[in-house]
C-alpha cells in the first residue's frame, strides 16, 4: 500500500470512529428534557460561541438539562466517556472555561435553571444558577433586598461590587450549595454538611462541581446610592502621586465600609497624560459623602470633571449596569479582548517606582496603544472594609489581604477578531513593570474572575497557601479530571 493511501486509510479509520463516538454520544444524550447540539447541529454555534471571541472552540457537544437529575445523568455520560465536562452560567469566562477552555469538552448550559425563591423572613434566597445577575437584582428588589454582587447584568453573579466593603464578596454570603459532583452524584454543601467541599466551592468552585443553586444571606436595599465619578487628567509622575495618595487615604481609620470605590485609568487626552478617575457608590446617608471624599480631594490637583447620579437602590444597579437589567429584552454581546490582573497586598502597598513605571507605560505605551483599554484598580481593603474581615481560611479565596485588585482588559477596536499582537505586549508591559519594580518578596495575586490562561505560576497567584488542600481534595473528589480546566486544580 503506498503511504498516500495508508495516511487516506488512517484518516478514513479515525473519521469513521469519530462519526462513531459521536453517534453514540448523541445517542446516550437523548434524554427526556433535554436539548442537545452537535457541531454541525442548527444553532450550534451560536449556542457555543464564547464571550471572547479571541477563543475559537468546538465543544464536543452543548447539553441544556431541565432538571438536576437530567444535569447529573450528563455528567455521568460524560464522565463514562472520558470527557472533560465544564458548566456554562452567566457565560462571561475571561478565556472561556465555560466551553472548557479547549476543543472537546461537553458543555452543559444552565439556562433553564432560573428560579428565584426568597424566604422574606429568613432574609435569604435560593438562586438556581442559570440566572443573570440583572435578572436576580430585579427578583430580590421586588421583596425590598438585595445581595453582594458585582455590576454586569449578564453575568450569573459576580464576585466583587462597590456594596463589597459593606457586605462582602458574593461568595462570602453563600449560605448553602447545591451541585452535582464528578462521578454524578448530588449533593449540597455547607458549613455543616460537607464542610470541605462547601470551602472548596468558595473560590475554586468550577474545579469540584457543577452548581445548580444557592442559598445566599440577602440585605434590605439602601435607601439611597449616589454613583460618583471623579476625573483629572495627568501627566504620568502625577499621576503615579495620585495613586499614593488613594492608597494613604483609604487606610484612614475612620472610612466608612458605605463607601466603594475604584481607580480608573484610560487613555489620557494627549501623549505623555493618563485619564485619572476616582468611580464608585455610596450607600450611607447622601448627606455624608462629600465629607468622606473631601480629604482626598484636598490632597489632589484640581479636578478636570465630577459627575453624580442619584436613586433608590434598582436605579443604582442600572445606573452601574448601563441600563436595563432585564436581560430577556436583548442577546448577550460579544467582546475580544485580552485581560489580567494583579491584587496588591495591603500590608505593602504599591511603592514609588512600581508606581512610576506603571504608569509611565500607562501614558506612553498606553496612548499608542491599537486596542480600546481601560483599568481598574478595585479598591478591596482598606479600613473598615468586610472583605478583608472575613478570615483567610474562611473560604478558599486565598486573597484577603488585599490592597487593591486591578484589572487591566484591552479589546481590539472593533470588538471583533483578530486581536492585535500588541495588546498581548501592552498588558503585560504594564503588569510586569508594576512586579519588576516590586521588592522580590512582594506578595502580589491574581483574581480567578479575571482569568487568564498565560499567567505564569498561577496556582501560587490565584490559589496562593490554599493550593496544597485544594489540591488534595481534588484527587479525592475529581481524581480523573472530569473538572479540570487550563488554570484549574490540578497535579
Amino acid at each position: 500500500m503506498s503511504v498516500s493511501r495508508a495516511i487516506r486509510s488512517t484518516l478514513f479509520a479515525l473519521a469513521a470512529a469519530t462519526f462513531s463516538a459521536a453517534s453514540n454520544l448523541r445517542s446516550e444524550l437523548r434524554l427526556p428534557g433535554v436539548t442537545s447540539f452537535f457541531p454541525g447541529d442548527p444553532g450550534y454555534a451560536n449556542i457555543s460561541r464564547p464571550f471572547n471571541l479571541r477563543y475559537v472552540l468546538d465543544p464536543v457537544a452543548v447539553v441544556i438539562p431541565s432538571t438536576v437529575h437530567e444535569l447529573a445523568e450528563a455528567v455521568k455520560i460524560g464522565k463514562a466517556n472520558h470527557l472533560r465536562v465544564a458548566a456554562r452560567s452567566g457565560g462571561h469566562s475571561y478565556i472561556a472555561n465555560g466551553l472548557g477552555g479547549e476543543n472537546g469538552t461537553l458543555v452543559i448550559d444552565l439556562s433553564r435553571f432560573t428560579a428565584v425563591a426568597v424566604n422574606p423572613s429568613a432574609r435569604t434566597a435560593v438562586i438556581e444558577t442559570g440566572n443573570r445577575l440583572g435578572d436576580v437584582a430585579l427578583a430580590l428588589n421586588d421583596f425590598g433586598f438585595a445581595m453582594a454582587h458585582g455590576t454586569c447584568p449578564y453575568v450569573m453573579y459576580g464576585g466583587y461590587g462597590f456594596t463589597s466593603r459593606m457586605w462582602g464578596l458574593t461568595l462570602d454570603n453563600i449560605l448553602s450549595i447545591n451541585l452535582v459532583l464528578a462521578n454524578g452524584t448530588i449533593a449540597k454543601a455547607s458549613k455543616d454538611v460537607n464542610p470541605d467541599l462547601f470551602w472548596a466551592m468558595r473560590g475554586a468552585g468550577p474545579s469540584f462541581g457543577i452548581a445548580t443553586s444557592y442559598e445566599f444571606a440577602l440585605f434590605p436595599t439602601p435607601a439611597s446610592v449616589i454613583v460618583f465619578q471623579y476625573n483629572w487628567q495627568f501627566t504620568a509622575a502625577q499621576a503615579a502621586t495620585a495613586l499614593d495618595t488613594f492608597q494613604k487615604f483609604v487606610e484612614e481609620p475612620n472610612l466608612p465600609p458605605e463607601f466603594g470605590a475604584e481607580i480608573v485609568l484610560t487613555r489620557g487626552n494627549v501623549a505623555g497624560n493618563v485619564s485619572f478617575g476616582l468611580n464608585g457608590a455610596w450607600h450611607g446617608d447622601p448627606n455624608l459623602l462629600n465629607g468622606t471624599v473631601q480629604p482626598f480631594l484636598d490632597a489632589m490637583p484640581p479636578l478636570h470633571a465630577v459627575s453624580f447620579f442619584q436613586g433608590n437602590w434598582i436605579e443604582s444597579v442600572e445606573n452601574l449596569g448601563g441600563g436595563t437589567l432585564n436581560t430577556s429584552l436583548a442577546p448577550d454581546g460579544t467582546d475580544t479582548f485580552y485581560a489580567k490582573s494583579l491584587m496588591t497586598p495591603e500590608a505593602s502597598p504599591m511603592n514609588r517606582a512600581a508606581r512610576e513605571a506603571f504608569m509611565n507605560t500607562v501614558a506612553t505605551e498606553g496612548f499608542a496603544s491599537n486596542t480600546s483599554w481601560f483599568f481598574q484598580a478595585e479598591l478591596f481593603g482598606g479600613a473598615n472594609s468586610k472583605i478583608n474581615a472575613v478570615p483567610l481560611d474562611e473560604t478558599a479565596f486565598a486573597h484577603r489581604s488585599s490592597l487593591f485588585t486591578i484589572q487591566f482588559y484591552a479589546s481590539s477596536f472593533n470588538n471583533a477578531p483578530p486581536y492585535p499582537d500588541a495588546g498581548f505586549t501592552y498588558l503585560d508591559d504594564v503588569v510586569n513593570n508594576i512586579t519588576s519594580n516590586s521588592p522580590k518578596d512582594w506578595d502580589y495575586g491574581a483574581y480567578t474572575n479575571y482569568m487568564e490562561d498565560q499567567l505564569v505560576d498561577f496556582k501560587r497567584r490565584y490559589y496562593a497557601s490554599h493550593y496544597p488542600r485544594l489540591l488534595a481534595l481534588k484527587k479525592e473528589l475529581d481524581p480523573t479530571g472530569v473538572f479540570d480546566s487550563p488554570v484549574g486544580i490540578d497535579d
